[in-house]
């Protein structure tokens, strides 16, 4: 396995890709996940115009700024790195866990092997779609926008001579599927497990499960950034993942398959439960908890920028950034337990397209930033201009191709 250094390689897309029959069908937790969905769109449309954006680079398998940040702008967005820190601190946490709520009602349904098999099918096909197509097409921009030879050929002689093959936001779904498997043997060890766990956790208040929920990721998070810099991802030819945060997905996934065993009509998701009634309670501690996060931040580079010691910052920011990612994922939901429930025609129009959304949406984003370079406009106003774009195609084009049954299968 080949370790990269990618900057902030994008891990920000994703979404639950489990097929919900009518019976396990839950508006809040679906109409969130459509939400989700949106904000990955949102988060890579803007990288173009980060403020801190590295500068355009060749291709290269040493460095691979340009996976990341596909098309850098000249024109900046200042403060947008606050939504894009945000974001890469929650929202792919948040989906492995959205992605688990389902997985013990559906194996209980389908069996062991028909639920791998179906699971093979939504999100292998997709990825090996993404990475043999997508992608190389999502990526041709980047290319053309270093100045380089701008036929097909040189462009496919330049990405084939990486040693690997950007797969974009696609990384999700083997992950997702290789924890799919993991579940798999998990309960046939331990049956019993998760329904254990759920009914553990899945009980205690709102505040307690937001301290478990910090505590577990803490415990598989932080001794791992000790070992390993946050910020590497790791590669096999087009299987990537940031390699720090494996471990603080698969526990996310983990509670999240313990409360969908458990049940998430009650407990702490419970409709008319307390996080639900006090919803308003928790965006104030995600903004708190991420406001930390940030001071922390500062005051690393501060002190890095000084040649001063900083292991005790480092330790304190990972820590902060568990918690920032349990108050932001808990605030999220208790917005939805709240507001989400009743059906709602542009949602549910949303949730049907979003995992096609997703699988399809960083093709327009990228053309779309490279289509406005030339463009005498505020990194603002690009960035809105790409994400509406972006979603409004993506949507569209998503909408169309569900039509044909056998597309629809799958997305």
């Amino acid at each position: 396995m080949r370790t990269i250094q990618a900057g902030a390689f994008d891990g920000v897309q994703a979404m639950n890709t489990h097929a919900l029959q009518p019976a396990e069908r839950n508006h809040a937790f679906a109409h969130l996940r459509a939400f989700v969905t949106v904000l990955v769109v949102a988060h890579h449309a803007v990288l173009a115009y980060h403020p801190y954006a590295p500068p355009a680079r060749a291709f290269d398998s040493a460095l691979l700024t340009w996976a990341a940040f596909p098309i850098v702008d000249t024109q900046r967005w200042s403060g947008i790195d606050l939504f894009v820190g945000f974001n890469d601190a929650f929202f792919m946490a948040l989906m492995f866990l959205l992605s688990g709520l389902f997985v013990g009602p559906s194996l209980q349904r389908k069996g062991s092997a028909a639920f791998l098999r179906e699971r093979g099918l939504r999100l292998g096909l997709p990825f090996l779609l993404c990475a043999a197509i997508l992608a190389p097409l999502a990526y041709y921009p980047a290319w053309l926008q270093i100045g380089s030879d701008s036929s097909l050929s040189a462009y496919a002689r330049a990405w084939l001579s990486l040693g690997v093959w950007p797969a974009g936001p696609a990384w999700f779904l083997w992950v997702l599927f290789a924890f799919d498997v993991l579940a798999v043997l998990a309960c046939r060890m331990a049956p019993r497990w998760a329904e254990s766990f759920g009914r553990f956790i899945g009980t205690r208040s709102p505040l307690a499960f937001f301290g478990w929920l910090a505590a577990i990721g803490a415990a598989v998070y932080v001794p791992l950034t000790l070992i390993v810099n946050p910020m590497t991802w790791a590669s096999f030819g087009p299987f990537f993942v940031q390699t720090a945060r494996v471990p603080l997905y698969a526990s996310y996934f983990a509670i999240g398959i313990a409360l969908g065993a458990w049940g998430i009509e009650r407990g702490v998701f419970a409709a008319a439960g307390k996080l639900a009634r006090r919803w308003w309670l928790w965006p104030n501690v995600a903004i708190l908890a991420y406001a930390v996060l940030v001071g922390l931040f500062i005051a690393f580079m501060i002190a890095a920028s000084k040649q001063q010691r900083t292991d005790g910052l480092e330790l304190a920011a990972s820590i902060a950034f568990t918690v920032s990612c349990a108050a932001s994922s808990l605030s999220l939901i208790a917005i939805f337990l709240r507001y989400g429930q009743r059906p709602s025609a542009i949602f549910e129009s949303l949730s049907r397209n979003a995992y096609g959304i997703y699988i399809v949406h960083y093709v327009f984003v990228i053309w779309l930033q490279f289509a406005l370079l030339g463009a005498n406009l505020p990194g603002a106003a690009k960035g809105s201009l790409v994400f509406l774009g972006a979603l409004g195609a993506s949507w569209m084009t998503v909408a169309g191709l569900r039509r044909v049954p056998a597309i629809a299968r799958v997305i």
